[in-house]
């Protein structure tokens, strides 16, 4: 961040995710705004990906299929559903998305439908072979506006711990003795103080 984006003798709060050491296993992570999908959407994301599925497509044709009308792309369902935690989870605090795995849709999304995620983290563990980084293993549940469950995956990444990449930075040092050299304060170097900077942001 530029040093100057503050200006003088303001504290600046980045919005970022997550690091590693800041999830909590069993916890829910409720991500909002919800994401209210249109024809605009569907239309746009299935030819930009070169997908000639009628059932995205043809309106007349779908009228005559089980669901009586168009189904949104499954792949945009998914695509919005992960990207939707984010802000929340893994904005700047993310190495790499290791994989998705138990991918389903339970049910269609519609036109019109808004999509609503939350992600609960059911494993964590730190790398053996990269000091400073961990596995974080996610479960991501999608919802309509009426609670019904329309997608489901579970997702795993390759993340930093705050310390380390804070190291990473040119010209920065570890939070940890960031917050030494303003006194030792349990608070400044603690997960919770961060989590509140982070709210009153």
């Amino acid at each position: 961040m530029d040093a100057g984006a503050g200006g003088a003798g303001r504290r600046v709060i980045e919005q970022r995710g997550l690091y590693f050491d800041e999830l909590e296993e069993g916890v829910a992570y409720a991500h909002r705004p919800g994401r209210t999908v249109t024809e605009t959407d569907n239309v746009l994301f299935t030819t930009m990906t070169m997908n000639t599925q009628s059932l995205h497509l043809d309106a007349a044709w779908s009228a005559g299929q089980p669901f009586g009308q168009r189904l949104m792309n499954s792949m945009f369902t998914l695509a919005t559903m992960v990207g939707q935690s984010v802000p929340q989870l893994t904005q700047g605090t993310i190495i790499a998305q290791l994989g998705l795995t138990d991918v389903s849709f339970p049910h269609p999304l519609f036109h019109g439908d808004t999509l609503y995620t939350e992600t609960v983290v059911t494993g964590k563990r730190l790398s053996s072979s990269r000091p400073g980084q961990g596995i974080v293993t996610m479960e991501h549940t999608g919802r309509n506006q009426d609670g019904t469950v329309v997608a489901l995956a579970t997702r795993s990444c390759l993340m930093w711990t705050r310390d380390a990449h804070t190291s990473a930075q040119p010209g920065s040092q570890p939070a940890s003795q960031q917050a030494a050299q303003q006194g030792g304060s349990r608070e400044a170097a603690s997960p919770e103080a961060a989590e509140k900077g982070r709210i009153e942001a």
